[in-house]
């Protein structure tokens, strides 16, 4: 029997039979340059400006959704047939689903209009990537099973629900693994007393979790919560995601205009931020170091906001908060009215010198977390809701209103909202 074993701060001792098919072939992927790549790309970006110790990678958490996969799928075989072809789609969808990802991941996104989805899914199918050669290598029909299990076809299946659901191994790996890293102390929960508690509902092919599971999962969706309260959404975290993004606006409109001396126009980087396509191999020299050689580059450059914006997150000079979530909508604005002309009154470019950061629907990744279901001894399906009170409380969308400004004008400002 030959076996590789990983270590990691999670899951503990991974291994890895390559006398297996299946898992030989996960070992074989993991050395692949596209996932290869996602050590180069943070999973929390820059939190670790405000918490040190986050600086793991994407490639670890696919290694361990993977394995949280692994165990939900092992656990499900002791109450139902698991087909094997559906087994090896489902492990390896989760070791590859972020292989889209760019750098700094969703701010990235946004300014640059390329879907991760989108772009996962053509570097899984593209014939020219050794990654796509491994798959088909495997099975020929590998490439395509791994699109429709992405796009729920033909159907949506607790295998879905293992990738992306309410109770996925996505979530239970971030969250984990995102807690571990920033010391934070307030994601942890019961994976293993959790992974014991699902189950099918076999009407609906859909995953549930027993009756006996329902403590376990408001353990989880409490440090879910707690994760986003006070990680995700914590001000120093959102002020460098703000930064970030007028960094690669303020670049991407220079390169409309043909300002921006660095980098040349057939790089990686240039074309992201004009929202040209990249194909899968240009897409894979697109991480992390690429944009933050951009930062250092642009910070000595001749563009002085760019600069600015730039030196301030290489050297952790970011953005000030005013804290406006005791005030109304319409008073908020007034107040973004205010500082905005104080701003432009006092030299500075209102565009780049602050900005107002309000969580949109789908930052909290909740969801609805009444749509799990709880499967009863007799084999009833209720919702999640009907079985704990803790949903109304945890389902509510965190709110919070802030306004994030250059230190320079937060006195400014201060001055002018206290004399209204």
């Amino acid at each position: 029997m030959s076996e590789k074993i990983i270590r990691d701060p999670v899951h503990d001792v991974i291994v890895l039979r390559t006398d297996r098919p299946l898992e030989a072939l996960l070992f074989r992927l993991l050395n692949a340059p596209q996932v290869q790549r996602l050590r180069r790309v943070r999973q929390l970006g820059l939190a670790s400006l405000a918490y040190p110790g986050a600086d793991h990678s994407r490639y670890s958490h696919s290694l361990g959704v993977m394995e949280t996969a692994r165990k939900m799928i092992n656990r499900l075989r002791f109450l139902f047939k698991i087909d094997p072809q559906a087994e090896a789609v489902c492990l390896v969808t989760a070791l590859l689903h972020d292989l889209g990802h760019g750098p700094f991941s969703h701010v990235f996104e946004r300014i640059t209009g390329l879907s991760h989805e989108w772009m996962t899914q053509q570097i899984i199918e593209d014939p020219s990537t050794e990654l796509h050669k491994l798959l088909t290598d495997f099975d020929p029909q590998l490439p395509k099973q791994i699109a429709d299990l992405l796009n729920s076809l033909p159907k949506r299946t607790f295998y879905n629900d293992i990738l992306a659901s309410q109770l996925d191994a996505d979530r239970f790996d971030y969250l984990l693994r995102d807690n571990l890293m920033t010391g934070s102390q307030y994601g942890g929960f019961d994976l293993n007393w959790l992974i014991q508690a699902i189950t099918i509902d076999e009407s609906s092919d859909r995953l549930a979790v027993s009756a006996k599971g329902i403590s376990a999962v408001e353990d989880y969706l409490q440090a879910r919560y707690h994760m986003y309260r006070n990680v995700y959404f914590h001000k120093v975290v959102r002020s460098a995601e703000g930064m970030v993004k007028l960094s690669l606006q303020r670049a991407g409109r220079l390169a409309i205009q043909e300002r921006l001396t660095w980098p040349p126009r057939e790089h990686v980087v240039h074309k992201s931020l004009l929202g040209q396509s990249l194909s899968p191999r240009e897409f894979n020299d697109l991480d992390d170091i690429s944009i933050m050689h951009c930062f250092k580059v642009w910070s000595d450059g001749d563009d002085a906001t760019l600069a600015s914006l730039c030196r301030g997150l290489l050297f952790r000079r970011l953005f000030k908060v005013i804290d406006l979530s005791s005030v109304g909508e319409i008073e908020a604005q007034d107040i973004l009215t205010t500082a905005n002309d104080l701003v432009t009154k006092a030299g500075g470019e209102s565009d780049y010198d602050l900005f107002l950061d309000e969580p949109h629907r789908d930052d909290d990744g909740f969801g609805s977390a009444d749509a799990i279901l709880v499967k009863s001894p007799q084999g009833k399906i209720t919702h999640f809701a009907a079985n704990s009170p803790l949903v109304g409380a945890l389902n509510r969308q965190l709110t919070f209103r802030r306004l994030h400004l250059s230190e320079q004008y937060r006195d400014l400002v201060l001055e002018k909202l206290a004399l209204q």
